[in-house]
């Protein structure tokens, strides 16, 4: 950096001398001019008057002076003085020049540290969370997820979505078209407020984690962003409308400036949060309904599934979602789920087992890789999977069945706990903690509410 600061001077120094001869040479040119008509202008003068020896006498001192304005150095004065103002500003040039450079360089300064700080941060972030992750991992027991009867709570309207904030302290849940909102106090229910701001049914809930809202897709073809008031009440902010049939999934990225949804009208939208939610960007690949959406670790790949057989890999690329890997299945499905950056489990219907991918670390390419044997046949949709990573735990509902699965360090998936509810038609949410599994079934039209406990 400081070569290149040397070089610019004595670039500058070079160009500026030679500006000054040339300006020296231009004055002396127009001062010459100068001088030469004024010699003329005098000898005019002296023709003109023709003057007599006495009056030669008298007038000599005046002629004198006119001879001694003529013969004064202001050529040179006048040089000396413009050449030292330019040389004063081309000062002042140079001054501001290395204070600017010095400037750069503090900020480049500044600018490495920082980047050097926050690599740092970021590779001890990462040894902690591998660290916490084999600690949680070697110290793994059996666990099973205990129904509290006495919380259960009656809805006799369709339910299907659930949603808890990142406290555990507010519960969303849909009914028909309108949404509960409950207070979540040690595993008790109390309804607060309900919303009616949709017209069809609600089919998918999100909290975001940062800030104090949630999302909600419905029937009606919108997406909802609601966030609560100074009077503690939810209240609609903005609504998304683009899709041209059912929304059937949602996803939210960890900056929450991101909003991925899916629908029956076979896309999927990107939605920017700017100062308000726009969508950015539409993905068509999709031959029919979309019913599932999972974001890696990373937040660079989306992955989808839905009516049409396929699973899609969808990669950010320069601010663009790019399809990079279209994989066909042997029948449709409706939730998936990333484990890692590099994992990810997809429940097939109507199976009894659940695939897992992974991604071939040489062509970046995922492949199916085993097959894990779960409870259940014909399914419905909604009751997105979700990965608890602090607890290794996945959840997959498959049929009437809702099945608790842990994820062993050499990367065995066994099912720890599976609750039959009688019936397909079941929908729930488990707590980012894992603390709490939340759902309503079609056949005891309750809200229930299962806590964890180790065996």
């Amino acid at each position: 950096m400081q070569e290149q600061v040397d070089q610019i001077r004595e670039d500058y120094k070079i160009k500026t001398e030679g500006i000054i001869q040339n300006m020296q040479q231009a004055i002396d040119e127009s001062f010459n001019r100068i001088d030469a008509q004024l010699d003329q202008i005098l000898n005019d003068k002296f023709n003109f008057i023709q003057i007599s020896p006495s009056q030669l006498q008298s007038d000599l001192p005046k002629i004198n002076t006119l001879i001694q304005f003529q013969n004064q150095d202001y050529q040179k004065q006048i040089n000396q003085e413009v050449t030292s103002l330019i040389k004063t500003n081309i000062q002042k040039v140079f001054q501001k020049k290395d204070q600017y450079y010095q400037n750069q360089q503090k900020e480049n300064q500044i600018k490495w540290e920082n980047q050097i700080q926050e690599k740092d941060q970021q590779f001890i972030n990462k040894q902690t969370i591998q660290q916490s992750s084999i600690s949680t991992q070697f110290n793994l027991k059996p666990f099973t997820y205990q129904l509290i009867q006495q919380n259960s709570i009656k809805q006799y309207e369709r339910c299907f979505a659930i949603a808890v904030n990142q406290d555990c302290s507010i519960l969303v849940a849909g009914c028909s078209n309108q949404i509960k909102v409950f207070e979540f106090q040690q595993a008790i229910m109390k309804q607060v407020q309900l919303l009616s701001e949709h017209s069809n049914d609600v089919a998918t809930l999100n909290f975001m984690k940062r800030s104090d809202q949630f999302i909600s897709g419905s029937d009606d073809k919108q997406i909802i962003i609601w966030k609560r008031n100074q009077n503690n009440s939810w209240i609609s902010q903005q609504k998304l409308n683009g899709h041209t049939s059912y929304i059937r999934c949602l996803i939210i990225n960890n900056n929450e400036d991101l909003i991925v949804s899916g629908s029956y009208d076979n896309t999927i939208k990107f939605w920017q949060k700017q100062n308000e939610w726009i969508c950015s960007q539409t993905i068509t690949d999709h031959n029919d309904g979309v019913y599932g959406l999972s974001l890696n670790e990373q937040q660079n790949r989306v992955i989808s599934c839905g009516n049409d057989q396929f699973i899609l890999v969808i990669e950010e690329q320069n601010k663009q979602w790019i399809v990079i890997q279209k994989i066909t299945v042997e029948t449709r499905g409706f939730r998936l789920c990333y484990i890692d950056n590099n994992t990810f489990t997809f429940q097939p219907n109507g199976k009894e087992y659940m695939h897992v991918f992974e991604m071939n670390s040489t062509n970046k390419q995922y492949t199916k890789t085993k097959d894990i044997p779960v409870k259940g046949s014909s399914d419905h949709y909604f009751f997105p999977q979700q990965y608890i990573k602090s607890k290794c735990i996945l959840v997959n509902k498959n049929a009437s069945n809702v099945n608790l699965i842990r994820k062993k360090q050499n990367g065995e998936f066994i099912i720890e706990q599976s609750i039959d509810f009688g019936t397909g038609t079941i929908f729930g949410y488990m707590t980012d903690d894992g603390q709490y599994l939340i759902t309503w079934d079609y056949q005891t039209k309750e809200y229930q509410i299962r806590k964890y406990q180790e065996l």
